[in-house]
């Protein structure tokens, strides 16, 4: 099974990349925020927990999320992998992912990181803001902190990943073709 952690700042393409990735491996996308929204449209259990906690302007605790995760886990067992999106953000929810793989015999394959310089994450960001319309993509100072925050607080599970030997960076500057055969090359190395 083929299990990715598509990683790397805002803007640095890991969307597209995904995509590309998910059509030519077959991989099911594990996108925390749409499996959160999918869970309340349900009225699931966990769904249900997890709005109310919303409501309450708090975050949803990683044990929740990681019950939705394992949920969608459960209901793709035939998937011959996936690939997770936004989510380990930390340390500790990159252990309890292992733990939950773990417990479905199975792990994290790769991490692949997109490095990209930040001025151009910014003129992508700026630029993917006048199309998208969403305002955190449209100034530069609310791209400079989410930039910020992404290296303080998510770069700690590049070296969690790299001390499993099971990280690589790939540049992700360049045609989208040309990242992405990079990256194919990484996962057929595995």
């Amino acid at each position: 099974m083929l299990n990715l952690v598509l990683f790397g700042p805002p803007g640095a393409g890991k969307g597209t990349q995904s995509q590309k990735l998910i059509e030519k491996y077959k991989l099911v996308h594990l996108s925390t925020g749409d499996i959160l929204r999918n869970e309340i449209v349900q009225g699931t259990e966990l769904g249900l927990e997890a709005k109310k906690l919303m409501d309450e302007g708090m975050l949803v605790p990683d044990e929740v999320v990681i019950g939705m995760i394992s949920n969608k886990l459960d209901s793709n067992k035939d998937a011959p992998g996936f690939i997770f999106d936004g989510f380990p953000r930390t340390v500790a929810q990159a252990k309890a992912l292992d733990s939950l793989l773990e417990t479905k015999n199975s792990e994290i394959s790769c991490m692949i990181a997109l490095d990209v310089r930040n001025t151009e994450l910014e003129n992508r960001l700026l630029l993917r803001g006048k199309d998208s319309g969403r305002p955190d993509d449209a100034n530069v100072e609310v791209i400079r902190k989410r930039i910020e925050e992404y290296n303080s607080k998510t770069a700690p599970v590049a070296n969690y990943y790299r001390e499993q030997d099971k990280f690589s960076t790939i540049n992700g500057v360049g045609g989208v073709d040309q990242i992405f055969s990079t990256i194919c090359r990484v996962i057929n190395d595995l």
